[in-house]
């Protein structure tokens, strides 16, 4: 058993220079340095003081998801932020701390109220989780003029939200698709919709995510709900109601945020719900395509990460170079062609076109007209909704 150190800080560095050492292949499968226990959102990567350019532009904190910027495996680095901090010299730490929304804003709640330091000058949660922040004034408004590329390129998928019309509270970093996975080795009949997930062959290989729109969209979307439009409290019930009968029967093994991917590597898990990026990356690793993603015929719940910032940010301005640089096509088409979800700045589909002809036509990356068809935005929940809700959820969940 390994012995901790106590002292917060020490904790921290140790957690930093642990991170650093270990590979993408490593954090999957959870191999070394007691990362199973751990879990992927309790690894942070930084990119370090020793990172290209001389730091005299200042520093940027990022927060991030795991799997969601382009990484090197031989350099142990992310090519796209070297080239950012080497043409602003603004010298960027960048930590893979999400692993769901709420856990990661569970832990730094107490500072964002207070308007204190978070540890962060820019994160990337769900829009549905920026709601929630904005409705209690937490949040650093972003000058638009700041950031011409952004203004530019943003398409018009992402270009408007509820809660954010004009988009200067949140800037889309990546948008994605929630659906299915299974291991195309291990369960070759597949599964096409979530019911498929209930098969009796499949009991105890199951897994569910820990967001509770995503989970339950796909299911009220097989349920005939239109998920966009005025639905409520019965159809949350009766969505609800599924999780809660095949958890109770055994027939979901877990429910998971983004370290659902290390049962799918071990294989404990066949078959689920799952984030389409992620399932590229994992048989790009595994150098064949041993799951398969799904859209399901009733339809995939669609989402957004946006960037925002906390109010005690200390990067205003290198915030928006830097926000403002990810819009860049090529740079935007260097990101998509290793994390492969929805890219939200247009060229990048030109550009990516030069790169990799063939995710240029990938309509994961590039919804088309049929794809977008097939894809829903559920409607954001009023903060009351958000409460009730979430404790249901959470207690169906055992927590």
């Amino acid at each position: 058993m390994h012995r901790h150190p106590t002292d917060p800080a020490v904790q921290e560095l140790v957690r930093r220079a642990g991170a650093a050492r270990m590979s993408r292949r490593q954090l999957l499968r959870g191999a070394s340095l007691g990362v199973a226990a751990l879990g992927a959102g309790a690894l942070a990567s930084c990119a370090g003081p020793s990172g290209p350019g001389d730091g005299s532009g200042g520093t940027v904190r990022w927060a991030n998801w795991t799997y969601y910027l382009d990484y090197d495996e031989a350099a142990g680095d992310w090519p796209s932020l070297n080239a950012f901090m080497e043409r602003t010299n603004i010298r960027v730490e960048y930590f893979e701390d999400i692993d769901d929304n709420k856990t990661f804003i569970a832990k730094i709640k107490d500072q964002l109220k207070l308007g204190q330091d978070t540890g962060y000058d820019v994160f990337v949660p769900s829009d549905t989780t920026i709601v929630r922040l904005l409705e209690q004034q937490q949040l650093k408004q972003f000058d638009r003029e700041l950031m011409p590329n952004v203004s530019a390129n943003m398409i018009d998928m992402v270009r408007q939200a509820s809660f954010d019309p004009d988009r200067t509270w949140s800037i889309p970093y990546q948008a994605g698709m929630t659906g299915l996975v299974y291991n195309a080795r291990l369960y070759p009949k597949g599964v096409r919709e979530v019911s498929d997930l209930w098969a009796t062959d499949l009991k105890g290989k199951v897994s569910l995510l820990t967001e509770q729109e995503d989970t339950l969209g796909l299911i009220m979307l097989e349920q005939g709900v239109d998920v966009e439009g005025d639905w409520g409290d019965d159809e949350f019930e009766a969505a609800l109601k599924v999780v809660r009968e095949q958890l109770g029967s055994g027939q979901v093994a877990t429910v998971k945020g983004n370290s659902y991917t290390q049962d799918l590597q071990q294989e404990t898990v066949w078959a689920g719900m799952a984030w389409s990026g992620d399932i590229a990356i994992l048989n790009e690793e595994a150098g064949e395509e041993i799951w398969k993603f799904v859209v399901p015929e009733s339809g995939a719940s669609v989402f957004i990460d946006s960037f925002c910032m906390p109010k005690a940010t200390r990067a205003f301005e290198q915030v928006h170079k830097l926000v403002d640089y990810y819009y860049e096509p090529e740079v935007a088409a260097q990101v998509a062609e290793y994390v492969q979800y929805v890219c939200p700045v247009a060229g990048a589909q030109e550009a990516m076109a030069e790169r990799n002809p063939e995710l240029a036509e990938n309509p994961l990356i590039f919804p088309d007209e049929e794809m977008s068809k097939r894809i829903f935005d559920v409607r954001s929940l009023t903060a009351e909704e958000d409460n009730r809700y979430t404790q249901a959820f959470q207690k169906v969940l055992g927590n």
